[in-house]
């Protein structure tokens, strides 16, 4: 009954009704808490859902390009975003959001704890790490097979240990790891692969990174409690039989765009949702931001940007239409 209350209020009538908001933003990532910070700049009435405020950029050892910071933690930067959110008046909700539809001129949210009702929404959901999908992947997730160097690295001091990727991030992983590792691989698909020049020379300078590209990763094999090896798709020095203690996978990510899809917002052939240069969506009242969107650079600074964005849009919507 106490939570009932959390959650409704009692009319005088004596009817059940939900919260309302102006805004509902589902995501707690930059980009959200970004939408969330100008939002209440707005003086609008502002409700966040996310299961871990923060999202995924706190699992981020450095972040260098952030404009005002040098040098700061991915987790240090969330916390600043959250602690200048706290200054205005936002309703923090560490829920997981299972459903939004369009009700009348409103949109209900459903939580795992609650529904609301609000006149906007902004979706910032972001994106979850892609897997490899081979044999032996899911059997030794935590066991040897990771997702984040940050996370789960210096459980493996002096192992040997493998990064799965080309991109910034997967040198960056590389980079990471060596503060534990005997040794560090990193397996690409392709011929050569593709940092920011600043961590190319890193990788390239670095004594413990050695590069194992054209190459795949077909099984990932262990003795039912750790990882112990992996089946590569080509010989490496005369065996396709790896010996590897860690494989940390930075392989992209996959788009959390299926709330968005369900209430008829437009995606692209990426599953991206598709926005204007003001963040709005083809539905009315529908805003997105951050990793989930079709724009090609994606750092924590264009999302936050988008969110700020994606804010102001639902501000002037609510200024302008009579809901």
């Amino acid at each position: 009954m106490i939570e009932s209350f959390r959650q409704n209020f009692i009319t005088e009538k004596g009817c059940l009704s939900l919260m309302e908001y102006d805004v509902a933003i589902i995501g707690g990532g930059v980009a959200g808490l970004g939408a969330a910070i100008y939002s209440g700049r707005f003086n609008l009435k502002v409700a966040i859902f996310a299961e871990t405020m923060g999202g995924t950029i706190i699992l981020t050892d450095v972040v260098e390009n952030y404009p005002g910071f040098k040098r700061i933690t991915g987790f240090d930067l969330a916390e600043e975003l959250k602690k200048h959110m706290a200054d205005y008046k936002v309703d923090v909700f560490e829920e997981r959001v299972s459903d939004v539809r369009k009700s009348g001129k409103h949109f209900e949210i459903q939580s795992s704890e609650r529904t609301i009702k609000s006149k906007t929404v902004i979706f910032a959901t972001g994106t979850k790490f892609k897997k490899l999908n081979v044999s032996g992947e899911e059997e030794y997730t935590n066991k040897g097979v990771h997702y984040c160097a940050l996370c789960d690295g210096a459980f493996f001091k002096g192992k040997l240990m493998a990064v799965v990727g080309g991109s910034d991030s997967a040198a960056k992983e590389a980079l990471l790891l060596t503060q534990w590792a005997e040794k560090v691989y990193i397996i690409y698909r392709g011929d050569k692969i593709h940092p920011e020049p600043i961590n190319m020379t890193r990788v390239e300078k670095n004594n413990k990174i050695e590069m194992i590209n054209n190459t795949n990763i077909k099984e990932i094999k262990g003795d039912g409690k750790k990882v112990s090896s992996a089946l590569l798709d080509k010989d490496y020095n005369g065996s396709k039989e790896f010996k590897v203690d860690a494989i940390f996978v930075a392989i992209g990510h996959n788009i959390l765009s299926e709330l968005p899809a369900k209430l008829g917002v437009k995606l692209n052939e990426k599953k991206e949702v598709i926005i204007d240069r003001n963040a709005k969506t083809n539905i009315p009242g529908v805003y997105a931001c951050g990793d989930l969107v079709d724009t090609e650079f994606k750092q924590a600074i264009t999302g936050v940007a988008e969110g700020v964005l994606a804010s102001y849009s639902a501000y002037q919507y609510l200024s302008n239409e009579n809901i």
